[in-house]
């Protein structure tokens, strides 16, 4: 049988492997959360004097992950199709060990997916925490390039083209503006849904009433109950158990691919602009990054395209997720469970590409003369819109953009130059000075409202952090 080491190496997962989410979604890890989520709920059930504080530290002692064979565990999980019946079993035998009477306490009134759900929420918290400091790397990285080249004149690009003039600092502010909107989206689900699960059988509570006590009234006990264990694990307390209410988890899952997409956003633009043959962006280098099997020369955006591959992939897990909302009666069979590895893969993916992505947006190299050199390929065209409007006035605007398009036309097909064809257009004699159009086509005289825009991103990032 292959070690677990084997089956969890993450060999063909290298947009996370290596990253601290990695290890906070390991099996084991999710093994020893299921464990802390027992411990918690005999915690708050001693809160609630229904179980003796004795019984809780021999618990806590034998709840400890590394001590259960992960292997072992899988595979009896298939006899009730999750691993916490199998997990109970080994727990309560390990407390019997040390203390018969305590072995009552474990999981006393509860149920596998009141373990499960809250281990996961437990996860996923963890998980939030790690994305969110990273994502704020790369937001607060953004902002500073978006400051330091609010001016820096570059070609903008749509449909692969070169369009009209930007600048990076603009670019740079676009990347804020996404990367900070998800991880808004990203902490409001951190406040909102990660919530503890506690419902017993059926959502009622019922066994937990029961091992209270014949005479416990509801209003009080259950209450108290929530408070107390959702005090324990540190996550919110839900109005209502949500055995077959999968909100919280699709909410989730939408918030961390909305994050890894707009990590993508930067990736996929620096990956287009590091090509040879633009040059403006260059990934941080490192020893050994990048490298080529067959051919030396090369540094390969391996950032980019390991952000590109997560974007890739979480958003059908996210929508995959979707589906598990269509859970029948008070408990599914199969929409529960076909939720768990995708969710933990979303867990993953975000967490890996938020990792590259602040060493990305950290440590990226611009050339702003590479940008100026490319921006002024086309001699001038990539002002057509502007020489467009400014003869308007002159010729009307169908004439305007006739005469323009014609002249740019001419130019791109080998003839004197925009300006020249421009100076040479009939419907321009003596109406325009030569030095004007030299002027109009200029791309550094055509920088719309870009430097404004990077200031009000600017100024919004400061209101925010107040």
């Amino acid at each position: 049988m292959a070690a677990f080491d084997e089956l969890d190496s993450g060999l063909l997962a290298p947009a996370w492997v290596g990253t601290r989410v990695e290890a906070l979604t390991t099996d084991r890890a999710f093994l020893q959360a299921m464990l802390d989520v027992e411990v918690a709920l005999t915690r708050a059930q001693a809160r609630l004097g229904t179980v003796p504080g004795s019984a809780v530290d021999t618990i806590a002692a034998a709840a400890v992950a590394a001590d259960f064979d992960l292997r072992e565990l899988a595979v009896a999980a298939r006899a009730s199709a999750n691993p916490v019946v199998a997990m109970v079993e080994g727990l309560v035998a390990r407390v019997a060990a040390a203390d018969p009477a305590a072995a009552d306490f474990v999981h006393r009134g509860s149920t596998s997916q009141d373990v499960l759900d809250t281990a996961f929420m437990l996860i996923a918290s963890r998980c939030v925490r790690v994305i969110g400091d990273d994502l704020a790397r790369v937001a607060a990285a953004a902002a500073a390039l978006a400051a330091e080249h609010r001016d820096t004149p570059m070609a903008g690009r749509t449909l692969a083209q070169h369009a009209v003039p930007v600048t990076f600092g603009l670019k740079a502010a676009g990347w804020w503006q996404g990367v900070n909107r998800a991880a808004l989206g990203l902490r409001r689900v951190a406040d909102v849904d990660l919530v503890v699960q506690l419902g017993g059988a059926a959502g009622t509570l019922a066994g937990y009433l029961a091992y209270a006590a014949e005479d416990v009234d509801p209003d009080d006990y259950v209450p108290r109950l929530l408070e107390a264990f959702a005090a324990e694990v540190g996550l919110a307390v839900p109005v209502l158990p949500w055995h077959t209410d999968r909100t919280s988890v699709v909410e989730l899952g939408w918030a961390l691919a909305t994050a890894t997409g707009a990590l993508g956003k930067i990736a996929i633009d620096v990956r287009a602009l590091s090509r040879t043959e633009i040059g403006e962006l260059a990934e941080p280098a490192a020893e050994g990054r990048g490298g080529s099997s067959a051919m030396p020369q090369k540094r390969n955006p391996v950032l980019s395209a390991l952000i590109i591959a997560a974007a890739q992939q979480i958003g059908p897990l996210a929508g995959g997720l979707s589906q598990v909302m269509l859970a029948d009666d008070e408990r599914p069979a199969g929409a529960w469970h076909a939720e768990w590895q995708p969710l933990r893969e979303c867990l993953r993916l975000a967490g890996g590409a938020a990792r590259a992505a602040a060493e990305l947006v950290e440590g990226l190299r611009v050339d702003p003369g590479r940008m100026r050199a490319n921006l002024d390929l086309t001699g001038g065209l990539i002002v057509a819109e502007r020489v467009a409007a400014a003869l308007t006035p002159l010729l009307g605007k169908a004439a305007a953009k006739r005469v323009t398009a014609r002249a740019a036309t001419a130019a791109a097909t080998g003839g004197r130059g925009f300006a020249a064809e421009l100076a040479a257009a009939g419907e321009l004699a003596g109406k325009v000075p030569a030095g004007l159009l030299d002027s109009l086509v200029d791309p550094l005289r055509y920088p719309g409202a870009a430097g404004t825009l990077v200031d009000r991103a600017l100024a919004h990032r400061r209101v925010e952090k107040r």
